[in-house]
């Protein structure tokens, strides 16, 4: 699975050091926001095509890790 630095870029320079899909301009957060709206994954890739498929998919996968990871079992 690729690394966290590999998929997301937070770089001053870059929008201010919004993170980013590594390589694009295009904010992490644009992904979420249309998901999250009902929008498909294909839609989302359609609007940004600088953002890769892989990207876009190993983000979400590392979003999922990150909040299961913290997740704590039921008491």
């Amino acid at each position: 699975m690729p690394t966290l630095e590999s998929i997301v870029q937070s770089d001053p320079e870059i929008l201010g050091g919004t993170p980013v899909f590594a390589g694009t301009r295009v904010p992490i957060k644009n992904l979420l926001d249309y998901l999250a709206a009902g929008d498909s994954l294909e839609k989302f890739l359609d609007h940004f095509p600088t953002v890769t498929r892989e990207q876009a998919v190993a983000a979400l996968e590392i979003a999922k890790d990150l909040l299961t990871s913290r997740a704590r079992p039921a008491r």
